[in-house]
């Protein structure tokens, strides 16, 4: 009994970490879509915030040197990752909302443009330092270690399940928290989600249609670039990997359509899917390759997808106006 315990605790522990990622890529994909754009670029934006957040981290520490503050250290990260994410999305708005293209094919160009500027960033670093570009053991600490104190950290049981996690875990939790609250308890959050549902009436009733989907856009993609910087520092150690956020992007996509863009649920949804995603390296069976794994969390997306059309509940569809560019002379 004890050893399943410890198994299963591991195993959440496990895959929270490699959940982070997911929930921060779904949350932000999930604002956007419910202003009605359907950005498919989450891919390249995580990329381009991985490599931006590390690289401003990075220089900073190299600049301060031996001064450099693990805290300042973290807020560049943040921000950085941030400024990627939001500049590559005020690009896909203008394409999109201003000029009206095709949100599909234009989110797909975002994918390939913001993996390779994010993979050419980081490979540009590595090259110019002549080695890895990693940050020291003393700016690690902040973002691999837990925030909180010893006694909470070594309390059986719920110690590791609660308390032994980064900070960036903790932010993105306090994010879903907020991003639910936002868009069901807030007249603003109404307003956006009016928006997605029916532009048209949104505008009739005077609310800015394009301002709405711009600033829903712009953030959601920051907050979805901050999930690659998340991988960089609570996965790869923080040392850049120009393949391991490969396919995180499109697991988020997925996982803001079995959450049924609920930001509550991605809570728990980015827990299971980085479970899923991963299983393997935990729970190895001889006669299952490691691929049929990492499909599970697209297949049980599919069944999500399949047995909420089936319901025919409007609350478990996505927004009515997902991904059809607003006339408004044709109102």
């Amino acid at each position: 009994m004890g050893a399943v315990l410890t198994f299963l605790s591991t195993l959440f522990v496990f895959s929270v970490v490699n959940g982070t990622p997911l929930l921060y890529g779904t949350l932000g994909e999930i604002l956007t879509e419910k202003s009605g754009n359907m950005n498919l670029g989450v891919e390249g934006i995580l990329f381009m915030g991985g490599a931006a957040g590390l690289g401003g981290a990075f220089y900073y520490e190299k600049l301060a040197g031996a001064n450099a503050s693990p805290f300042v250290a973290l807020l560049l990260a943040v921000f950085f990752a941030f400024l990627a994410g939001a500049l590559a999305s005020l690009l896909f708005s203008f394409i999109t909302i201003t000029l009206r293209a095709n949100q599909n094919v234009t989110g797909l160009a975002l994918t390939i443009f913001g993996t390779g500027a994010g993979q050419f960033l980081g490979e540009y670093m590595r090259v110019q330092e002549g080695s890895y570009v990693s940050l020291s053991n003393n700016l690690k600490a902040i973002f691999v270690n837990s925030p909180f104190p010893a006694f909470l950290r070594n309390i059986p049981v719920l110690g590791p399940l609660l308390f032994q996690h980064n900070i960036l875990t903790y932010f993105a939790l306090a994010l879903a928290v907020f991003l639910a609250w936002f868009l069901n308890k807030t007249r603003k959050g109404l307003y956006l989600r009016a928006v997605g549902e029916s532009p048209a009436t949104a505008d009739a009733a005077g609310i800015n249609v394009t301002r709405y989907k711009y600033l829903a856009t712009v953030l959601g993609g920051g907050i979805s670039a901050i999930g690659g910087v998340a991988y960089i520092t609570g996965i790869a150690g923080c040392v850049w990997n120009h393949e391991g956020l490969s396919g995180v992007g499109w697991l988020a996509v997925a996982l803001v359509i079995f959450c049924l863009w609920k930001p509550s649920a991605a809570i728990w949804g980015s827990i299971l899917f980085g479970c899923l995603q991963n299983l393997y390296l935990r729970l190895s069976i001889p006669f299952i390759p490691s691929q049929i794994y990492k499909i599970l969390p697209y297949i049980v997306t599919v069944l999500v997808l399949i047995f909420s059309s089936l319901r025919n509940n409007r609350e478990k569809q996505p927004p009515a106006a997902l991904g059809v560019p607003y006339f408004r002379e044709e109102r």
